[in-house]
């Protein structure tokens, strides 16, 4: 047995954190389109500050790794479930003789000198009638973000650490405390009394040590705990009494004895020998020294892909034909080619909660998904994603190593693959990440089969394995940093997630997830009572149902009412008995926005940026393609136009605000950086030839505190109009870009409007903190949040940096911004589901207290309308209706009342991820999305309706004043409260 001194201490978290700040510095932090390369999760710790993220990270325990009930319930324990029963699978075939082709690999290469099993096992297939399979498989688990902005624990294959290391670490819980024994007693009792039907002793059962019996590890040696001694056997020993024998050891390492005890059925080997020829492919063995996750491929392809809101993500893998160089036909069997690829986007118009691959109908070859660039293949929200894949050549060398990849190693691989031959492949989106270092979880798979049953019992709670951490730059997985997962068990949240029925829930867990919102709120306000009216927006229920009726009604949606009333109660403890918000002493903007005026400029402003002389206004103008040319009215890109004529209107602005010698506008300048070529966007050629540039804009309006701000930001570029495109609904396949009224203009014409009055409360003394205006380009797609991205990179570097109109540099990299409010669509109010908008906070506690600045922000406005709608000049007004003809402004109406929904990250309906605000939260900055009730089927979205008749004027005024109130309180809070 390996002493505990012979173990480097690498273990704690608190070791990532050595070395921060790690992103800081020209190039620190790079954000690439994340529909071209999906990052890692960034986890652990915020980036900006490197302060840890309570629900992952407890300081008092530094060698623990927080696991939330919700993942444990819905994703993990569900997940590796279906993973095992796949497994088990494969392997119950190959212990009866029937050899499972995916689980031999091409041409029988991975039993091929398999230490683990060899031919006297094969020949004794199909005979072994004693064999239970067992499994004791530790899978390589990780955080992933798919195309929806959901966070999924994700199946990456076998564990890279060796099929040994997780198991034993299941029993301890930090690098020096032992577990209890009974979690080891209580897994084999279970075992042996189903699958034998025998009870466990020691003189029957014992351990066998790997040793340094095998010559084909790299990993480290094993640590066991001290009450295992008693179990130990060693080779010098009788097997004499042994019926069952724990051991990892190849089979061809085995006593003698041992192996014909267990030919003959005299001996249980526990796990089965089959079980672990994942570890013993010296192909992978070979690659591994190269590609430390290596390993992980052969039992990746054992398991169906799935891409489903529940359970654990498993991303497609296979073999890859291509024919060419004489090769028209592939050496391999038919079932291990997976040629085709279901592609998926943010853009799809598929809820959060749905799963694409039963939804989606783009399937489109692997190589062509990978590597093309040409416009056809690009569709009109494609984009290539060799950077998210892993390729082998047949010979089982590294192709592409995509997360690692540039320009010139992704050219130099489709070369290759268009060259035809036989290739691995797997779609591989990177770990995630704690500071500058990638984490793996790993974690057992057990199982067995019942004796006297066929299918086996998967158990997914009993062992927990560890976790560790390697330099995603340099890893050295023979020496990971470590720490073990705390599965968290809190009574009441394992009762939320375990007690209520889905079938009476509109998606899935709807009520669950509503629960869990209300007590996720109220723990980070510090376990005091939400207001009633703040906790009824947390939740999605009817808008006709209120928060009492919800409360009452949940032991009826639960399977078990008597827990469900109990959990009735503890909500109603965390809620305020008042029915009315607390008012605040004045508000600070509506008498500027409260009124005909600003609505009247507001609906000029709209229609001057939607329907003026800009009109080619995605970032890719002009598409050099021939029915894009053919129907375009003119061939150049107004972006830089349109900036241009926002940044004057700004500065005339602050002009007339008396105070240019504190105030100012100007630009971030930067180039469109891709790792792949795309020359049939004109906007992307423009950039590289240096004709053109991107650039954000920013104004900013100085408060007291210089070194804090509060963002407020839009994006001023328009997409693709998908009824134009689409030649299946009757369009011409070229790619114009929306006049964009909603979308996104009716944020544009905010920001015009809340400059003057941002500029006002300047002048007067009343801001504690500056207020940028962002005017964030390059959101829609292509270019994907480009402008966002540069933002947010420069910021977490500490690089950011103003161009001024003199050409000048103000640097802003010693500014703290307190937060962002991200305005995307924002002045359609939804047929049928009217008057509620979206307040949709990041994936970071002080994102929902910016949420709760703008929920109270929104009940001053509701109030303030009610009383305005019976001063003279509205008493007689009407509901608002929208323009008759698409130019006339529509006639006063009563000021609209809305609901501002706060829709938190977990909450299906957040699109906060299908905006700039995502970039935001991945990157730590607290950040809020002000959106209409997006509905995603809709016409005026991304299409030729994008116009003024799609404009409901008393909704889109009504917002863009509760965003600028929104703002403004915030600025306004002294650093003393905040």
């Amino acid at each position: 047995m390996t002493s505990r001194s012979a173990m480097n201490p690498s273990a704690g978290w608190k070791k990532l954190r050595e070395g921060f700040p790690w992103f800081q510095g020209e190039d620190g932090y790079p954000i690439l389109a994340y529909s071209e390369f999906m990052p890692p999760v960034k986890t652990g710790f915020n980036p900006c500050t490197g302060e840890p993220y309570s629900w992952v990270l407890s300081e008092d325990d530094p060698e623990g790794w927080r696991v939330m009930e919700m993942e444990e319930e819905y994703q993990l324990r569900p997940g590796l479930k279906t993973i095992g029963e796949q497994v088990m699978e494969h392997l119950m075939e190959l212990g009866k003789g029937t050899l499972p082709r995916v689980l031999a690999g091409h041409n029988g290469r991975n039993l091929s000198d398999n230490e683990y099993w060899p031919p006297e096992l094969s020949y004794q297939a199909g005979k072994l009638l004693h064999e239970r399979y067992v499994l004791l498989a530790p899978l390589s688990l990780s955080k992933t973000k798919d195309d929806k902005g959901r966070v999924r624990w994700t199946f990456y294959g076998a564990s890279e650490q060796g099929p040994e290391l997780a198991f034993w670490q299941s029993f301890f819980e930090s690098e020096t405390k032992e577990r209890h024994e009974s979690v080891f007693t209580g897994l084999f009792n279970e075992i042996l009394q189903k699958g034998y039907g025998e009870e466990l002793n020691n003189t029957h059962f014992r351990y066998l040590p790997t040793g340094d019996s095998s010559p084909v590890y790299y990993w480290r040696p094993i640590s066991h705990p001290s009450w295992m001694q008693k179990y130990m056997i060693s080779d010098a020993d009788s097997f004499d009494d042994v019926r069952f024998l724990l051991t990892f050891r190849p089979f061809v390492y085995l006593p003698e004895i041992v192996r014909k005890k267990y030919l003959a059925g005299k001996l249980a080997l526990l796990p089965f020998p089959g079980s672990l020829i994942l570890w013993g492919n010296r192909d992978y063995i070979r690659l591994s020294r190269k590609l430390y996750t290596a390993i992980q491929f052969p039992m990746l392809r054992l398991v169906h892909r799935n891409e489903g809101a529940h359970g654990i993500r498993v991303p497609q893998s296979g073999w890859l034909f291509q024919p060419g160089l004489g090769k028209e036909k592939a050496d391999i069997y038919e079932e291990l080619i997976v040629n085709n690829y279901i592609r998926s986007s943010r853009w799809d118009r598929q809820k959060r909660y749905e799963d694409g691959l039963l939804k989606d109908s783009k399937i489109d070859p692997v190589l062509q998904t990978l590597f093309s660039t040409n416009l056809e293949a690009l569709d009109l929200y494609n984009k290539p994603m060799a950077r998210n894949s892993q390729i082998l050549t047949e010979n089982f060398d590294i192709l592409l190593d995509g997360p690692r990849a540039g320009r010139k190693e992704i050219g130099e691989a489709a070369l290759i693959l268009l060259g035809g031959g036989l290739f691995r492949y797997r779609f591989y989106f990177p770990p995630m990440q704690a500071g500058p270092y990638e984490i793996f979880w790993h974690r057992p798979l057990v199982a067995f089969v019942p004796k006297g049953a066929t299918k086996p019992e998967i158990l997914t709670d009993r062992l927990n394995g560890f976790l560790t951490a390697c330099h995603s730059d340099y890893p050295d997985p023979t020496n990971p940093i470590k720490f073990w997962p705390r599965i968290l068990n809190r009574e009441l949240h394992t009762a939320v997630f375990r007690t209520f029925d889905t079938e009476h829930d509109h998606y899935l867990h709807q009520t669950s997830l509503n629960i869990a919102s209300i007590i996720d709120a109220w723990e980070i306000f510090n376990e005091k009572p939400l207001h009633r009216h703040f906790a009824r927006n947390l939740i999605r229920i009817p808008k006709k149902v209120s928060l009492e009726e919800w409360l009452k009604a949940l032991p009826s949606l639960s399977k078990n009412p008597s827990s469900a009333s109990r959990i009735e109660s503890i909500l109603r403890g965390m809620i305020s008995g008042e029915d009315h918000a607390a008012g605040i002493s004045k508000v600070l903007t509506y008498s500027a926005t409260a009124n005909r005026k600003y609505e009247e400029v507001y609906w000029n402003e709209i229609f001057e940026l939607a329907h003026g002389k800009y009109i080619n206004k995605d970032n890719a103008d002009v598409v050099q393609d021939d029915p894009t040319l053919h129907h375009i009215t003119h061939k150049k890109r107004d972006l830089q136009q349109l900036g241009d004529f926002l940044l004057r209107r700004h500065r005339e602005s602050i002009k007339n605000a008396g105070i240019e010698n504190m105030a100012e506008a100007g630009e971030l300048p930067f180039r469109w950086e891709t790792d792949f070529e795309f020359p049939g966007y004109g906007g992307w050629v423009s950039n590289q030839k240096g004709a053109e540039y991107e650039r954000d804009l920013v104004v900013i309006i100085p408060g007291k505190n210089r070194k804090e701000a509060v963002v407020m930001a839009d994006h001023y570029d328009t997409a693709y109009m998908e009824d134009v495109f689409d030649k299946e609904s009757g369009g011409i396949g070229g790619r114009l870009s929306a006049a964009g009224a909603d979308d996104n203009h009716s944020a544009t014409a905010t920001l015009l409007m809340a400059a003057p009055i941002f500029l006002q409360l300047s002048k007067e003394g009343k801001l504690e903190r500056d207020i940028w205006l962002v005017h964030l380009t390059g959101e829609e797609f292509p270019s994907d949040c480009m402008g966002a991205r540069n933002f947010c990179q420069h910021y977490v570097q500490k690089t950011l940096q103003m161009k001024r109109e003199d050409g000048s540099l103000l640097d802003l990299s010693s500014v703290e911004v307190k937060g962002v409010y991200v305005m995307d669509m924002i002045a359609h109010n939804r047929d049928n589901a009217r008057d509620i908008f979206q307040i949709s906070p990041g994936k970071n506690e002080p994102s929902l207290h910016l949420a709760c600045e703008a929920h109270k922000a929104a009940l001053e406005w509701n109030k303030l309308a009610a009383n305005l709608n019976l001063t003279p000049e509205r008493l007689k007004c009407k509901e608002g209706q929208r323009t008759t003809d698409g130019k006339t402004i529509p006639e006063m109406a009563l000021h609209l009342a809305v609901d501002g929904e706060v829709r938190t990250w977990d909450d299906p309906h957040s699109t906060l991820y299908n905006t700039d605000g995502l970039i935001f939260s991945d990157s730590g900055i607290p950040v809020v999305l002000f959106m209409e009730n997006y509905d995603i089927h809709r016409t005026g979205y991304h299409d030729t309706h994008d116009t003024m008749e799609n404009i409901d004027l008393d909704y889109g005024s009504a917002v863009s004043a509760i965003a600028i109130e929104s703002v403004a309180r915030v600025a306004t809070i002294p650093s003393t409260s905040w």
